[in-house]
């Protein structure tokens, strides 16, 4: 299925297949549920009850929907930017510095030791 209309359908999803699926897809999956449940309840009458479709609350849920949808764009556009490396990508620079410690760095359990050592 091709990335974009993943995305569209199913945003937590593809955030899940594409990439960023540790820090994205939760807060991506609620958008997407709350605007499903926006659909269906505004579809069965909304909190009037009515009988008729409630389309400001059918409102809501596209429009959450379409929030997921465009987060998820952006995130897997990021995705996809870190992994080809390309220059300017300030995303990559951060998950390297990031990823364990700097060689700078001195580890506090050797300096532990050093100093129980020294007594």
């Amino acid at each position: 299925m091709n990335r974009i209309l993943l995305s569209l359908a199913a945003p937590p999803f593809a955030v899940c297949h594409y990439g960023c699926a540790r820090r994205c897809a939760a807060p991506i999956g609620a958008f997407w549920l709350t605007g499903i449940v926006g659909l269906v309840y505004g579809g069965l009458g909304g909190p009037l009850n009515n009988g008729s479709v409630a389309w400001w609350v059918v409102g809501i849920g596209v429009l959450l929907w379409g929030v997921a949808a465009i987060w998820t764009l952006l995130t897997v556009q990021g995705v996809d930017d870190d992994r080809s490396r390309v220059s300017g990508s300030n995303r990559l620079c951060q998950a390297l510095a990031g990823s364990g410690s700097r060689l700078d760095e001195s580890d506090p359990l050797e300096e532990v030791e050093r100093s129980r050592r020294e007594e």
